[in-house]
């Protein structure tokens, strides 16, 4: 008994050992419980870490190869040429104003989105007749393929037959076809950099409301009862309750949509492909157009990777913020 008394006092880093002859032997280092511990949990992690660094660094690694070379569609050997590709991209006015559409586009879809889907959740959270139906039907735009919708877009957009200037004009608020004041969505500067930014939000948003619903309907609802009963309004419940308690869900969600967003090609490419005169060219069009469709491949994956620099701030902030709120 006085044996074991004193085994049980031995702290949980000391190392084991085993009777052998009547003679104790330390067991080896890889052996003992907390190393296989730690080796039971890399093991388990080891499937996801080379899912990402095959589909993710081996892509980011190739690409910074060809960005520090003279790459291109018609020659057989690149050569090195280091950050040449990155000052020229810096040295032209087409990949500021492509920097500056990226961060307008960025930033007005997320607070349009965030918006949207913030009101859409509060609407599909209340109780009322065919919630489950409705609640299919919100996520069509985000299920629809994305040619498809933008193709149905870039219709309703056209100059002649648009169906929003014909309804705008049907109503008043505009005057008929060929008057100055008919707007040609996908032809005037600002208005075309709205219309793909309204494109991106309408296929955005339902993913913002489901993230935000999924949040909302976790917290428990005695919660609320009792917020409501204290005399708790609902922006104070809202902002003081919900939204503390559904903050890790709400930084995941926003860092998955700067991401889709900063790199929507698709629709930019789909509905004016960066024009007109590159008022809607934004980060992704540019290097696409620059690397694929002009073959400088160097300079497209050069203009890619600036795109890098913009996202890495703005993970940093959320990811930090979301693990100072967990301790």
């Amino acid at each position: 008994m006085g044996h074991l008394a004193s085994g049980g006092g031995r702290s949980p880093g000391a190392s084991l050992s085993v009777p052998v002859g009547g003679r104790a032997k330390a067991l080896p280092w890889w052996r003992t419980p907390s190393v296989r511990r730690y080796l039971f949990g890399y093991t388990l992690l080891a499937p996801a870490v080379l899912y990402v660094g095959v589909l993710v660094g081996a892509p980011f690694l190739f690409s910074l190869y060809l960005a520090l070379s003279d790459a291109s569609v018609g020659a057989p050997v690149a050569r090195f040429v280091g950050l040449e590709n990155f000052t020229s991209a810096l040295e032209t006015g087409v990949f500021w104003t492509a920097v500056r559409n990226t961060l307008v586009f960025t930033v007005g879809a997320a607070v349009m989105k965030g918006f949207l889907g913030t009101t859409l959740a509060f609407l599909l959270v209340q109780p009322f007749k065919g919630r489950r139906v409705v609640r299919g039907l919100v996520v069509i735009p985000f299920t629809i393929p994305i040619a498809i919708s933008v193709l149905g877009w870039k219709w309703m957009f056209d100059s002649q037959f648009s169906v929003l200037n014909w309804a705008l004009s049907g109503l008043g608020l505009i005057g008929e076809y060929g008057t100055p004041d008919w707007p040609v969505w996908l032809g005037q500067p600002m208005l075309a950099l709205a219309s793909v930014m309204f494109v991106n939000v309408w296929r955005s948003f339902p993913f913002s409301a489901i993230v935000l619903l999924a949040g909302m309907t976790s917290v428990s609802p005695e919660i609320i009862d009792a917020a409501k009963v204290d005399g708790a309004t609902f922006m104070q419940r809202f902002r003081k309750i919900i939204v503390p308690m559904i903050a890790p869900i709400l930084f995941v969600g926003a860092a998955f949509d700067t991401v889709f967003t900063l790199s929507d090609l698709s629709i930019v490419y789909l509905l004016t492909n960066g024009g007109p005169d590159g008022a809607t060219e934004i980060l992704p069009t540019l290097a696409y157009n620059t690397g694929i469709r002009g073959g400088a491949l160097g300079r497209g994956a050069a203009i890619s990777l600036f795109l890098f620099p913009l996202l890495l701030p703005a993970m940093v902030l959320l990811l930090r913020t979301l693990r100072r709120r967990q301790y």
